[in-house]
């Protein structure tokens, strides 16, 4: 377990003083503040593929081919069926047919990539680069996703309650990390809470949040000092010229912020294709902050951390806001609402949260890709099985919500082949490819020709 410095426990303890409680903040009946809950096990993050395919590998009906790309997904013209995928491994050029259907689980991202470049999205878009189109469909045309504004920071006059990488990655701490997964080094890049609030100006039904406050042990500044791996400030892209304006004066010090996240955002993106190139990357549209009422919830979300520094918790290690020079808004006053949206606009950064480019809706949303099944509309036996399907904002990170989609769908894959079972098992027996199997053998049958893998 990561040892926690005092910040989280001033951090909780002020939101219980406005009027947030402790809690478990997956609760749905209260919005409150809790400690930051994590997939770990000894002080290492768990991903999917640890979870669950990592114990599973030696099974003989699951193939994972490593260094693999996909290229497309085969769909038979006539029918309309997905039927196979191309892949390329050790620079070839390869086939895999599929007996029952595909599965397509590869992200927001290049999810929508691939049915495009099957194929499978808006038509006039797919025209224009060549490609034969097999179903039009918005793939896409919607694209959501979370994005933080990491830049509030209160300097504190108590050193040594603060993680700073230059005074944490010593030779002991690392030990302790490897030998029992706790200490410093078990910290999931700082981040110690999570509180829930719903701004004034949120249009969001009752009890439903529209920022969330990460709570960090520390701050942008707690990456840097001689030999430091700057690897916060440089993983969300912040350039050493705004860097150093804002915060060099401060820079590897004693500090604190909760880095507010936009839960539902109003402005809407896409994504498209660049070309016809699998290995290429997709051109993205975040469109952030086109909607002035996401810069109006981020003002509101700044004004309540600034509450929250306030209170008697923060005060006793001294907070003060640190007034961050921007290059961009050096003509605004500090405070003002105009200097408050000019920060949010420069520094503004995603945390990866993209969804809905593969939409989940029923036949006749415009704007749906995807049936409550997965299924692909008008495309046989392809489903989608990531986070992609997500029709609207959550008021969550993206990896549980994933997680849960691939446990929801591989209940439904196995519902969909038991019903063909049981319906080929009561069937007569002239209605099974012609074969005289006693009633004994429907299961042996089934199984051979749907259900087992090579």
């Amino acid at each position: 377990m990561a040892e926690k410095t005092p910040l989280v426990g001033a951090f909780l303890e002020a939101g219980r003083t406005l009027g947030h409680p402790t809690l478990d903040y997956n609760t749905p009946e209260r919005l409150g503040f809790g400690y930051l809950q994590l997939t770990t096990t000894m002080g290492r993050r768990v991903s999917a593929a640890k979870a669950f395919l990592h114990f599973n590998k030696k099974r003989p009906n699951l193939h994972i081919l490593i260094d693999t790309r996909a290229t497309k997904v085969l769909i038979d013209n006539d029918t309309k069926t997905a039927n196979g995928v191309e892949y390329v491994r050790n620079r070839m050029r390869q086939i895999v047919m599929a007996r029952r259907e595909v599965i397509l689980s590869a992200g927001p991202i290049a999810s929508p990539q691939l049915l495009m470049l099957s194929g499978v999205g808006p038509q006039e878009h797919l025209r224009s680069l060549g490609i034969p189109v097999f179903q039009n469909l918005p793939v896409g045309r919607t694209l959501y996703d979370h994005i933080s504004f990491p830049g509030l920071i209160f300097t504190l006059n108590v050193t040594g309650v603060a993680l700073l990488e230059s005074r944490e990655t010593t030779l002991n701490n690392w030990l302790q990390w490897i030998q029992f997964g706790d200490g410093p080094g078990a910290a999931a890049g700082g981040a110690e809470g999570l509180g829930y609030i719903k701004t004034p100006s949120s249009d969001e039904p009752e009890r439903v949040p529209d920022i969330e406050l990460l709570s960090i042990g520390g701050s942008l500044v707690s990456d840097g000092g001689p030999g430091a791996s700057k690897a916060v400030r440089r993983g969300m892209m912040i350039s050493d010229a705004v860097f150093d304006a804002a915060y060099g004066s401060i820079d590897n010090t004693d500090t604190w912020s909760a880095f507010l996240m936009l839960l539902h955002p109003k402005s809407v993106g896409y994504l498209e294709l660049r070309d016809t190139n699998p290995f290429g990357y997709p051109r993205m549209y975040g469109n952030y902050l086109t909607d002035p009422r996401d810069v109006r919830t981020f003002i509101e979300g700044i004004r309540y951390v600034q509450a929250l520094a306030e209170t008697e918790p923060f005060q006793r290690l001294g907070a003060r806001i640190h007034r961050a020079r921007y290059p961009t808004c050096r003509k605004l006053k500090f405070d003002s609402d105009a200097y408050w949206e000019c920060a949010v606009r420069t520094l503004t950064a995603t945390l990866h949260h993209q969804i809905a480019t593969c939409r989940m809706g029923p036949k006749g949303d415009p704007r749906a890709v995807v049936d409550p099944e997965l299924r692909v509309h008008g495309i046989q036996r392809l489903r989608i099985v990531d986070s992609s399907i997500i029709p609207r904002t959550t008021c969550a990170h993206t990896h549980a919500p994933a997680v849960m989609i691939g446990e929801k769908a591989a209940d439904m894959i196995k519902a969909t082949w038991n019903q063909q079972y049981e319906s080929y098992k009561g069937a007569s027996h002239g209605n099974v490819d012609n074969l005289n199997y006693d009633n004994n053998d429907y299961e042996h049958y089934f199984l051979n020709k749907y259900m087992l893998d090579d």
